[in-house]
């Protein structure tokens, strides 16, 4: 997935701080930007992030307010007026006195590994098991999901953390793991999860079940998340004519369940109240370490004694495989209408006689037989 430079902003904090210091509402910095008042409070809290060209756009405003506020500092501080050069005073000579050395300012300090990987799981796994919430309707399946998205992420740290967008790696695969058909077979699916308390979210909830897991992952990526349609299409890996088109049915189905929410800000809105309204819990970063890597040590293990095993019955087939072929000794039968072998012993006076015939005829062979009268 190819994406462009990402334009730097303020964290969310700062971001929050900036608009109060120029005496902006959030509805009035959501004109600006173009979008809804519900994704500037969610800029603003941590909840989401901006991608796209709402990203450029809102930090293009928020670079604006820095300087306007630096500018507005630096035009309020006072003047100081050059006081005049007094006449230099003759001073004794004294020894060269050695010159202090400069310190060098300390550089930012790197962070582990671990350190970089729990940053990042503070700050983007509440987020995705809201989002992962509305794929699948089930809290503990949103939890545990998110959970191995960040543990492979863990295992293939390396390359998560070079990637231009790491939160978005990881949403991929925790919407991958929670949309896996293998997730029905599971005995967690017996039991329904109570649904939630307000009515509204509750109808809400439901309608989105109904949608395919395609069309799902793609309206909770557009409006909810706010991707535009191309990374839409990109994370989704479609399209984008095929992205645009889940998008257009996915919104027709809603709306024509809930008209209210035709408006594509009004459902933005509601899926993030949705997702806020839920007691949604993660765990801690060091938990979701350890049980990665408690994970990858039982893989390895079994891997290891799987091996271990087909070599010991490969050299145990090679020990006492036959070397020559002998065939199978077919098991006795009785033969019926075959008479008994008599055993040699004295032959009778027909017996001798018929011998002696034998005997006195031509060696050429017998007479020809005629018929004669008796």
């Amino acid at each position: 997935m190819t994406r462009g430079p990402a334009t730097p902003f303020p964290p969310p904090k700062e971001r929050r701080r900036l608009r109060e210091s120029a005496a902006l509402t959030q509805p009035q910095l959501a004109t600006q930007v173009g979008v809804a008042p519900g994704t500037v409070r969610a800029w603003e809290s941590g909840r989401t992030t901006p991608r796209g060209r709402k990203r450029e756009a809102y930090a293009k405003l928020l670079k604006t307010l820095a300087e306007e506020e630096a500018a507005q500092a630096q035009a309020q501080a006072p003047e100081q007026e050059p006081k005049p050069e007094a006449e230099p005073q003759p001073q004794p000579e004294l020894e060269p006195q050695p010159q202090p050395q400069p310190v060098a300012a300390p550089g930012p300090t790197a962070l582990t590994p671990a350190q970089a990987f729990d940053a990042l799981y503070a700050f983007g796994a509440p987020a995705l098991v809201r989002q992962t919430f509305l794929l699948t309707g089930r809290r503990e399946q949103a939890r545990e999901s998110v959970e191995r998205a960040f543990q492979a992420a863990w295992e293939r740290w390396p390359e998560v953390a070079r990637d231009r967008d790491p939160v978005g790696w990881v949403r991929a695969t925790a919407y991958e793991y929670a949309l896996s058909p293998w997730q029905r077979f599971r005995p967690r699916h017996r039991h329904p999860e109570p649904p939630p308390a307000d009515p509204g979210d509750r109808t809400l909830l439901n309608t989105l079940l109904r949608l395919p897991a395609r069309h799902r992952r793609t309206l909770v990526l557009y409006d909810g998340v706010g991707l535009d349609l191309p990374e839409t299409a990109a994370e989704t890996e479609a399209s984008t004519p095929a992205a645009a088109n889940r998008l257009l049915h996915a919104r027709e189905a809603v709306a024509a369940r809930l008209p209210a929410l035709a408006d594509p800000q009004v459902l933005h809105r509601r899926l993030a109240e949705l997702a806020s309204n839920e007691r949604l819990r993660a765990a801690e970063p060091p938990a979701v370490r350890r049980g990665g890597e408690r994970r990858a040590r039982l893989r390895t293990r079994a891997a290891i004694a799987f091996t271990v095993a087909l070599i010991g019955t490969t050299a145990l087939t090679v020990r006492t495989a036959p070397t020559h072929y002998e065939p199978p000794v077919s098991p006795g039968q009785a033969v019926r209408g075959v008479p008994h072998r008599v055993a040699p012993g004295a032959l009778s006076d027909e017996e001798l006689e018929l011998r002696q015939k034998l005997r006195d005829q031509v060696q050429d062979g017998p007479e020809r037989l005629l018929p004669r009268p008796e």
